[in-house]
């Protein structure tokens, strides 16, 4: 089996270089040809420097690649056109991955039922969220914290789209169903994310199946920038405008009038009122700090249709998985 490992990083230097040592300390059978690309999407800080540092330290293994077109989108479709493996596992500049992660997330690819699988995302072992955060239970918020994927200790098909920190394709599944969309992924200036998400979803709509592997796990850092409740907030409202933007948008007219323009005071007397009254009288601080976010949410949802109403971006491209060009 030939593996490529694709890592995209933007000003990380510090925390990449802690992928790195522990994506070069993986354990895998010697029947494995792998490769790890690096692709630096246009830092300014040390990046390109460490990774030269690991391709001296272990000749073969790692690649340089560079992307100057600002975006992690376009940084990955820039590593999958330039990958060697069969297969293609993803993961990010600020997680340490266990020994045998990679092995545990490809093998099971040898079955031809699967065209992609997902493992677990954990928060470090000593890390302790304050009061207000819970990470368990039904107001679990570690997907924002830490993009906390974590489903349990039994194998299964997936039923919903892994995250692009742990997780892996058939290099033809891209060629199949295009690349990451170029209009989502965060870039300098936007934290507008779901392109790992959207793909997965994608994908799903074309009747492939994705497994889940529990034993594949990889630990995602936690700065203490987001461990404030601004950041949380932040990233819902962020959520709320990507999640819109993968809609397709209405064009028919009610009264003359564009029906887009009209679903903004639905929304707001029908979703965000009884969210904004439910956040008020809460008084589990979980419960209550979810409820804050699920506003948030749709406040961003709100903007966003109010942003493709404005600009008159009623209908997506035909084409949205590659507005940046083919992956070939």
């Amino acid at each position: 089996m030939n593996v490529s490992v694709i890592l995209c990083t933007y000003n990380r230097c510090q925390s990449l270089a802690k992928a790195l040592e522990s994506l070069a300390a993986s354990v895998v059978p010697a029947a494995m040809e792998w490769e790890i690309l690096v692709t630096d999407n246009n830092s300014t800080d040390g990046t390109r420097a460490v990774v030269e540092k690991f391709s001296e330290l272990h000749p073969g293994r790692f690649r340089y690649l560079f992307e100057s077109k600002q975006g992690k989108s376009y940084a990955l479709n820039t590593a999958i056109r330039e990958s060697h493996g069969e297969i293609l596992a993803f993961v990010d500049d600020d997680v340490a991955v266990e020994p045998d992660w990679l092995t545990n997330l490809t093998s099971v690819l040898n079955d031809s039922k699967w065209a992609g699988a997902g493992g677990r995302i954990l928060p470090p072992p000593d890390f302790s969220p304050p009061r207000w955060l819970a990470l368990k239970g039904p107001y679990n918020m570690g997907g924002v914290l830490c993009a906390q994927f974590d489903l349990g200790e039994a194998s299964a098909e997936l039923k919903e789209a892994p995250y692009g920190t742990n997780m892996a394709f058939r290099k033809e599944i891209f060629h199949k169903y295009g690349g990451f969309r170029t209009d989502l992924g965060p870039r300098p200036g936007s934290e507008l994310r779901n392109e790992d998400t959207e793909f997965g979803r994608r994908v799903f709509a074309g009747g492939e199946r994705l497994c889940y592997v529990p034993s594949a796990v990889v630990y995602h850092s936690v700065p203490k920038e987001r461990v404030h409740k601004r950041f949380f907030l932040h990233w819902w409202f962020a959520y709320g405008r990507a999640h819109k933007r993968e809609e397709a948008f209405p064009t028919a007219k009610i009264w003359g009038i564009r029906r887009y323009y009209l679903t903004l005071p639905s929304i707001a007397l029908r979703v965000f009122l009884p969210q904004a009254f439910r956040w008020l009288i809460a008084r589990d601080p979980h419960e209550r700090f979810r409820l804050q976010c699920t506003a948030w949410l749709t406040l961003g949802t709100m903007a966003e249709v109010w942003s493709q109403a404005v600009s008159g971006r009623i209908v997506p491209p035909k084409n949205p998985a590659t507005e940046s060009g083919t992956l070939s």
